[in-house]
């Protein structure tokens, strides 16, 4: 078990004006210079490497928007999270927190264009198809209108909360840079991505599509170049979705595009299996399938398509 931090860049800030704090209370004033060299847009990642290796390559896990490595790491509900599952199942696994999330570090505000976005309580709620819709949340617990059947541990959701950091709109330059560091550090690998995740998953693979042995991309929220679809068609790819797309037109959307993009790539060559949960009887799922009560039974579904996959790892 281990971390470190790759990517990122030298900034140089100027022309702001010199203060004085007291960094702790009743403690000497001291002098602060925001000017000069800065360290930023670099991402974080912890790895752990099982004993009883039995993955030919390592997985690279990918959050979404909004989210850490958290996400992977463990349920709200305390119970195994896939970062869990995939160590035991003897892959060696690289856990990220990408460009200004969690403990990769964060950059003066003067680096990155705009204001980030921070999540309320109500937005994930309604939006990730846990709850029925705009309305159905409440900060009653008792007052909450989940979906029918949905597998979210529901009584966990203000943990789940607890999770929520800033995104930026401007940095998704920034966060590939960082993810395709990390590629050429420690690659050939297997992604394993879920939501905004894709975007990076399917750009930093066509950035190096030797090293990129299998994508999984769960509810991928965002694609890569359509025009360079053909970098991707010697690259297995697995793209999972949940349940509930009626409830929501957006997702219905991002869905599409996923499709389109898969259509490129196979015109291009290439082929990418399309598993909606539902059709293979597995029902219930939300955007956060990855922590959803049946989110091992998901995992299973993967560790499967992996194993079919081992010759291209050698």
């Amino acid at each position: 078990m281990g971390s470190m931090h790759v990517g990122g860049r030298n900034v140089t800030i100027s022309g702001k004006p010199v203060t004085e704090v007291r960094r702790t209370p009743g403690g000497p004033p001291t002098r602060i210079d925001p000017n000069g060299s800065y360290q930023v847009e670099q991402a974080y990642v912890q790895y752990f490497l099982p004993a009883q290796r039995r993955g030919a390559v390592p997985l690279l896990l990918w959050h979404g928007g909004g989210l850490t490595g958290a996400s992977f790491e463990t349920t709200p509900d305390g119970r195994p999270g896939w970062l869990n599952y995939f160590v035991r199942r003897g892959w060696d696994t690289y856990n990220a927190d990408a460009v200004e999330r969690g403990r990769a570090g964060f950059a003066p505000p003067d680096v990155f264009a705009g204001e980030p976005i921070f999540l309320t309580k109500t937005d994930p709620y309604e939006r990730f198809r846990i709850g029925a819709g705009a309305g159905s949340y409440s900060d009653d617990p008792g007052k909450r209108k989940p979906l029918e059947g949905s597998q979210f541990p529901l009584d966990a959701y203000d943990n789940f909360t607890r999770q929520f950091v800033p995104r930026w709109l401007s940095t998704d330059d920034a966060v590939t840079a960082a993810y395709v560091a990390l590629i050429d550090k420690v690659c050939p690998c297997v992604l394993v991505v879920h939501s905004q995740g894709g975007l990076y998953a399917f750009r930093a693979a066509q950035a190096r599509p030797g090293k990129v042995k299998a994508i999984v991309a769960v509810e991928p929220a965002g694609f890569g170049y359509a025009d360079q679809a053909a970098a991707l068609k010697y690259i297995p790819i697995l793209a999972v979705y949940g349940d509930y797309f009626d409830v929501d037109k957006r997702w219905s959307t991002i869905r599409d595009n996923g499709m389109k993009f898969y259509d490129a790539i196979a015109k291009a060559g290439g082929s990418v299996k399309v598993v909606h949960l539902p059709q293979v009887g597995i029902r219930g799922n939300s955007h956060m399938l990855i922590m959803d009560r049946n989110n091992l039974e998901i995992a299973e579904l993967i560790q499967r398509w992996l194993a079919g996959q081992e010759s291209l790892y050698k």
